[in-house]
Formats: C-alpha cells, sequence, structure tokens
C-alpha cells in the first residue's frame, strides 16, 4: 500500500511547480517579497517528493526482490515522516529552533523505523534462495547505504540551526549536509532503483551485472570521502572521494546505456530523462577540481551558490520524470503496461532550465536574466509530469470505485 506516500509526492511535486514560478519572478523582480526562499523550494523536492517516493517503495521492492510478502503498511512511520516534513518545512523560513530540531527529529524517526524495516525484511530473507536476478541483494545494500547517509544529513542540517557543528568539529556544516543528502543519500538510493528496476522499464539486463558490487562500494566510498572532506576540510578525503563517486557513477551510466545503444525505439523521452538527469549529476563533479585548485577568474563562488539548485532540478527532479510516471502506475494501474514517464516537451525545458542557470553563473550582467528563465523553463517543465501523474491517479481511482461498485452490486445481488 503506497499511495499515501504517492499522494504526498504528487501535492509535493505541485508545491515544486508554484515555487519554481516564484523563483522566476523573484528574479524577474515582479514577486521581490518572496524572495528568500531558495531552500525551502529545494526541500520541496528532496525532503518532499523524492523522501515519499522513497519511502513508499523501497519496503514493497526490497519485499518483492527476496521473495518475501509485501510487507504491511507502516502508517506509523508514514505519520512521524510527515508530521516531521511539515513541521520542518513551516519551521526554516520562520527560522524557528524548536520547531527545527522537533520536525530533523521526526524525520529520524522515520528514517531509523524505515532502515530497521527493510533490515527486517532482509533478516527474514536470509537462508532462502533468491528469487531474483543475480544482482537483486545489492539494490538492498544501496538503500541502506543511502538511508545511513540521510541519518547524518539530518543530524548535519537540524544542526545548521543549533550551533552543533561547532561540537561536532564540522569546517564547513552546509557542505556536509549537501554532500550527505546528495552524493549520499539521492546517489546511493537512485543507483539502487536503476539497478532493481531497469529490467522491468527495459526488459534487458544490465551490461555487466557483476560490476553491481563494486558500483556500490565504490560510490559509497566515494560519499564518505565527500562527506569527510567538507568536515575536516581536507582535500585528502574530498579528491579519492570525487575519483570514486564520479568513476560508479559513469560505470553505472554505461550498464544502462550499452544493452540500448542500437535500439533507437528504446530511447523514449523517459529513457533520455534518466539518461541526461546525470549531466546535471557530473556537471558540478567536473568543475570541482576548479573550485578546488582556486582557478583565478573562475566563479567558485557562484557556482557553489547555484549549483545545488541545478543538481536538484535537473538531476533528481528530472529523475523523477521518468520514475514518477511508472512507479504511480504500478500503484494505481496496476494492469496497465508499466513504462517510463516524460515527453519531448519536458525533455527540452527541463535541460534547457539547466543551461541557462549554469550560463548565468558565467554571464554576469545577465544573471538574474538567465536565472530567471531557468526557473520559468523548469515550472513549466513539471507541468505536463504532473498532468500525466494527476492522470495515473483520477484514473486508478475511478477503476477503484468502478470495482468496489462492482463488488457492492454483486454481493446484492447474491443476497436478494
Amino acid at each position: 500500500m503506497t499511495k499515501p506516500y504517492f499522494l504526498m509526492a504528487f501535492l509535493y511535486l505541485v508545491l515544486a511547480v508554484l515555487t519554481a514560478f516564484d523563483a522566476a519572478f523573484t528574479s524577474f523582480t515582479l514577486l521581490p517579497w518572496f524572495n528568500g526562499l531558495k531552500w525551502l523550494r529545494v526541500h520541496f523536492i528532496t525532503l518532499g517528493v523524492v523522501t515519499q517516493v522513497i519511502f513508499g517503495l523501497l519496503p514493497g521492492l526490497v519485499a518483492i526482490r527476496v521473495g518475501r510478502p509485501r510487507p504491511t503498511f507502516r502508517w506509523d512511520i508514514w505519520a512521524t515522516l510527515n508530521v516531521g516534513m511539515i513541521v520542518l518545512l513551516i519551521s526554516i523560513p520562520m527560522i524557528n529552533t524548536y520547531m527545527i530540531f522537533t520536525g530533523g527529529t521526526l524525520i529520524f524517526i522515520a528514517t531509523l523505523l524505515l532502515g530497521l524495516q527493510l533490515y527486517g525484511i532482509r533478516k527474514q530473507a536470509e537462508g532462502q534462495p533468491p528469487s531474483g536476478p543475480e544482482n537483486a541483494g545489492v539494490g538492498r545494500k544501496f538503500y541502506l547505504a543511502g538511508l545511513t547517509y540521510f541519518l547524518f544529513g539530518i543530524i548535519v542540517g537540524t544542526g545548521l540551526w543549533l550551533g552543533w557543528s561547532n561540537i561536532l568539529r564540522i569546517s564547513v556544516p552546509i557542505e556536509v549536509h549537501i554532500h550527505a543528502n546528495n552524493w549520499g543519500l539521492m546517489a546511493l538510493v537512485f543507483s539502487g532503483l536503476l539497478v532493481d528496476l531497469y529490467p522491468r522499464f527495459t526488459g534487458r539486463s544490465l551490461a555487466w551485472p557483476r560490476s553491481v558490487t563494486p558500483i556500490f562500494w565504490m560510490m559509497n566510498l566515494g560519499a564518505l570521502g565527500l562527506v569527510l572532506g567538507p568536515w575536516f576540510a581536507s582535500l585528502y578525503f574530498t579528491v579519492p572521494g570525487l575519483v570514486l563517486h564520479l568513476s560508479a557513477t559513469i560505470w553505472l551510466l554505461l550498464n544502462i546505456i550499452k544493452p540500448l545503444w542500437q535500439d533507437r525505439a528504446a530511447w523514449t523521452p523517459g529513457m533520455r530523462h534518466l539518461v541526461l538527469s546525470y549531466v546535471w549529476f557530473l556537471a558540478p563533479v567536473m568543475v570541482a577540481p576548479m573550485i578546488i585548485l582556486g582557478v583565478p577568474g573562475f566563479p567558485g563562488a557562484g557556482i557553489e551558490q547555484n549549483a545545488p539548485q541545478a543538481l536538484i532540478y535537473g538531476w533528481v527532479l528530472q529523475f523523477g520524470y521518468a520514475l514518477l510516471p511508472f512507479l504511480f502506475r504500478r500503484a494505481f494501474q496496476p494492469d496497465a503496461v508499466p513504462r517510463l514517464g516524460g515527453s519531448v516537451f519536458s525533455l527540452i525545458t527541463v535541460n534547457l532550465g539547466g543551461l541557462f542557470l549554469w550560463a548565468s553563473i558565467f554571464i554576469l550582467p545577465y544573471a538574474e536574466l538567465l536565472h530567471g528563465i531557468a526557473y520559468a523553463l523548469w515550472a513549466v517543465s513539471i507541468l505536463p509530469i504532473a498532468a500525466e501523474i494527476w492522470q495515473i491517479v483520477r484514473d486508478g481511482l475511478a477503476r477503484l470505485e468502478t470495482a468496489e461498485f462492482a463488488a457492492e452490486f454483486s454481493k446484492a445481488s447474491s443476497a436478494d
């Protein structure tokens, strides 16, 4: 029963549209009083859409992959997560430390409960022959490792407002928080989803299934280096972390591209969304050496300020453009043919948004104009995805009501 999580994800997707328009209007100075909501916009996508999907999807997916019955829906986890999320999203613009602590604590507890649930499913399956492909067990490792980084991200992110950074001796706490969530949680969980779901939406296996385990360890150790680097302000952690994470990501991308390379029909807008989303994931990694080396004239400060936005909208949200409709169809229309979401329009506009945002970093005289165009493009790119998901939900609920009416009518007829 994933519908409550997915419905909340749809709600946050709609909010992401509104706040993207807010960012565009703010850049155009049409609504200047809404300025300062940058991190709230990001959290609508990360804490809102992505976290809801992760929490709703992983228990059932792990159970299916290890041959266990689908676990019962945990309303305690759902309620703890969503109450914490609402409290946190309200408290961030207010900068209310007590509410931020409460929201962060509730999300931490919900994440811990989810991790324990996934671990329990794994323990129940021990000693049983695997029911899935050779790499089925590795997907669980991606999820559990990603949730572990999320716990670190929650602690550091909550501590930003409570002065914990001094106690924990964190040199650059905001970077630790971002790296734990991006390179840790989302990178690892997205990789696990690709490993688990790729055969379902392509009908093919990965190019090199045995490479999944080394990819996991390279990505995991890379994320650890990228978290410890800003923690201790040491390039001895950051540089190896970048190399490992970049190598693992490229290896994974080759795994999903190679089987489809000669099949033009397989390159649907959804598949292109998945692959192109990683362009915006890799972009900050590719320019990181310039920032680290302090190349004269290179806008390191502008990249550090704006690259997270391009990362979230270009990578995280675009990844969701492909997978969200696919997952919603499985939840609300189980009899329909599952396919990735997206369209040519969403494909063009979301990637143009990334180009315009990066252009705003380097073309300073037109920075505000380019920045506003980027957010306007991202906002309109979400609209067809939101409409597609709404259609899936509406049709699914209509079929459910029809089936329930038919069941009641049959029961009444039998009684007569």
